[in-house]
């Protein structure tokens, strides 16, 4: 079987419920122009066993010394065998030298399939093609067998966990650093030996992204220890972001000015003021967010859908885009695409007080739009 297409047209969580549920063996690759980039994962009877994306292919090699699982020495001794002929796998010459137990491979291994799994499923443009057959070629230096609907639920649970964590820890390259010891509470801290090993590495330089390559930890289990540290006092957080051109005062205002002429029906001012910040700060999510909102305040749909999908490019949370881009696809008769997104962000929102309204108004614009697909369809059930 092969199946290929855009993602704006089917989703890769349903792909990969279609490869699990068929029991499919074969190879996804996913390529997104946006980013530049491609992503690879490898299904063996609906189960993934290995995964990679060009932009950090996450050699395994790297990975384990990173994380002090094994010694440079270790490594080069096993690079060695490969070289005089041993084609067995670098991870199986690593255990079967004791340089690392078969578990704790597996959970190293485990952790670098599901980074790529998670980034490749957090993209919404681009395309995708499955090729059916035997898994030969496959060159991963270690295996591991994940079921498809345990990272399904996975990705599920982070973007609800995300929607808490974001508010503090906007992205990965916050820098986490010890608060000062007066503001610290008081007693002993009671952390598990994986929060202590966190906590060790920071020091105020290294960012969440650093941590978490150093430890050969998930990106998003560090995020959750950090923002747990955070939340009783123990760190402060440090945005460089927040530094930078793109987060200055003025580009503040220029949002702000954008929003003004939004809010007096000066649709064509702000249509100009929005482009010209799109071409000044093209890595900036909150400019193409911006541009988003201008673009369906005239009706060029279209140019919305594009510019929320750019800002979920850069920032695949950013609730406000997901809501956005549910409305451009809608005005365009997308209905069953654009309520997919809006359920995205009810379900980013959804622990969010302050938008208890917009929930309300987005649920009866849904159920709206299902009935008019349904009436348009010829379904008058």
């Amino acid at each position: 079987m092969a199946i290929e297409g855009p993602l704006k047209e089917l989703g890769l969580h349903d792909v990969f419920q279609l490869l699990d549920l068929s029991r499919k063996t074969g190879v996804l690759r996913v390529t997104s122009p946006l980013r530049r980039n491609q992503g690879t994962v490898y299904f063996e009877r609906g189960a993934i066993v290995a995964a990679e994306v060009r932009s950090n292919p996450h050699p395994l090699g790297d990975l384990l010394l990173r994380a002090g699982k094994v010694t440079e020495g270790d490594f080069q001794l096993a690079r060695q065998l490969q070289e005089r002929g041993d084609g067995r796998r670098l991870g199986d010459i690593l255990v079967e030298q004791g340089a690392i137990t078969q578990r704790e491979l597996d959970r190293q291994v485990r952790i670098q399939v599901e980074e790529v799994v998670f980034e490749v499923m957090g993209w919404r443009e681009g395309h995708f093609s499955f090729a059916e057959g035997p898994l030969a070629g496959l060159r991963a230096d270690a295996l591991v067998r994940i079921p498809t609907e345990a990272l399904l639920m996975e990705g599920a649970r982070r973007i609800d966990e995300w929607s808490r964590i974001e508010r503090q820890i906007a992205h990965l390259g916050v820098v986490p650093g010890l608060a000062p010891d007066e503001d610290r509470p008081d007693g002993g801290l009671d952390l598990l030996p994986g929060e202590w090993e966190v906590l060790a590495r920071i020091d105020g330089a290294r960012d969440i992204r650093v941590i978490a390559g150093e430890l050969g930890r998930s990106e998003f289990e560090v995020a959750k220890v950090v923002f747990g540290l955070y939340s009783s006092g123990v760190v402060r957080l440090h945005d460089p972001k927040a530094a930078t051109p793109d987060a200055a005062p003025g580009l503040d205002d220029a949002l702000g000015t954008v929003a003004r002429l939004l809010r007096e029906g000066e649709t064509e001012a702000a249509r100009l003021e929005a482009e010209a910040l799109v071409a000044a700060h093209p890595n900036e999510s909150r400019v193409h967010l911006v541009s988003a909102q201008v673009q369906l305040a005239v009706r060029r749909h279209r140019e919305a859908e594009a510019a929320a999908r750019r800002a979920l490019g850069l920032e695949p949370l950013l609730g406000p885009a997901h809501r956005l881009l549910g409305d451009a696809l809608v005005a365009q008769g997308r209905f069953t695409e654009g309520i997919g997104w809006w359920e995205r962000w009810l379900t980013l929102a959804r622990h969010d007080p302050a938008h208890e309204a917009d929930r309300a108004r987005i649920r009866a614009a849904a159920e709206a739009a299902r009935t008019l697909d349904r009436l348009l369809r010829g379904d008058r059930g």
